[in-house]
């Protein structure tokens, strides 16, 4: 992450972030300093959604959290230098919002999360009524993690262009909470442009589920600051590079934006780390496993979080 300057920044948009969301979902949590959650690909060959929320909810963790590709082209466009081949998993993740809709009618308080959905790719109208949809199917447990994606050859296949993909999901993100919020919405931009519409159901959150912004980018964090109602960044980020968001946000008028860190180690070091840097939440990676092996799992990683906590 190359970390920004500290100081006033232009705060244009920035009205349209929202304030009210210090912290969300209903669910108890093994984690009273820092809650813990679990973040995995949701495959054919894994533990299914239900069962596996379930399993999640029962052990105290405070979310779900999915992640989606619509498909993985067969030709493979390294996103870096030295980068590896996608895993396995990749390539078989289901839906987010089916899955996080078969978690939801087995758990009663578990927060639904997705980490992240490739809003630019995505339809706006159709991802706006699946997350109202699941947000009211739920009593009000979604968060919405959101992300620009790295993979090149399914955006294309998607028509979207790679270069304008954070000025698009930009766009996207203002023309959701516009139609989630409005009984009539519209919305005239570079990338979303629509003359009024309806558009129901509502969310049952108000004004709407959270929307998470992933990335350790400057863009990213910009979009943050502007945009998103809390920080959805990879296990990778540093406390140092925390810190150094926290006290730019700060200074540009988002002091309490909530953080959740994607993928975190298995390590009580690290984890006393986010603890001391004020991170709300912490999401561990579960492995893609059937669902003998992924409970195991589970198990483990309560038994983790307990320690760290006490």
């Amino acid at each position: 992450m190359v970390c920004l300057t500290v100081g006033r920044s232009d705060l244009a948009g920035q009205s349209g972030a929202q304030r009210g969301y210090s912290a969300w979902g209903r669910g108890h949590s093994v984690g009273a300093m820092m809650k813990f959650s679990i973040a995995t690909f949701v495959t054919d060959e894994s533990i299914a959604p239900g069962p596996l929320a379930a399993a999640v909810e029962a052990r105290g963790f405070h979310a779900l959290v999915v992640t989606e590709h619509s498909h993985m082209p067969v030709a493979y466009e390294p996103p870096y230098p030295g980068a590896g081949t996608p895993a396995r998993e990749y390539y078989r993740t289901l839906d987010p919002f089916v899955a996080l809709a078969s978690a939801a009618a087995r758990t009663r308080t578990l927060t639904l999360a997705t980490g992240v959905i490739l809003l630019a790719q995505r339809d706006l109208f159709y991802t706006a009524k699946e997350v109202a949809t699941l947000d009211l199917v739920s009593d009000g447990r979604v968060v919405l993690g959101v992300g620009i994606g790295w993979n090149r050859n399914e955006m294309r296949h998607h028509r979207l262009d790679p270069t304008t993909r954070g000025a698009k999901i930009d766009e996207q993100i203002r023309a959701l909470r516009e139609i989630w919020t409005n009984e009539t919405a519209e919305f005239h931009g570079d990338f979303v442009d629509f003359s009024p519409i309806y558009s129901w159901p509502k969310p049952v959150q108000r004004p709407h589920p959270p929307i998470l912004i992933g990335g350790t980018s400057r863009a990213a964090l910009r979009r943050l600051r502007s945009l998103g109602d809390g920080w959805l960044p990879p296990a990778g980020v540093t406390v140092d590079e925390i810190r150094c968001a926290r006290e730019w946000l700060a200074a540009n008028g988002r002091p309490d934006v909530p953080i959740t860190i994607y993928g975190v180690a298995r390590d009580k070091a690290t984890l006393a780390g986010y603890i001391e840097a004020d991170v709300d939440e912490a999401a561990f990676m579960l492995p893609s496993l059937p669902e003998s092996a992924a409970l195991r799992e589970l198990d483990e990683l309560a038994e983790l979080a307990r320690a760290v906590d006490s």
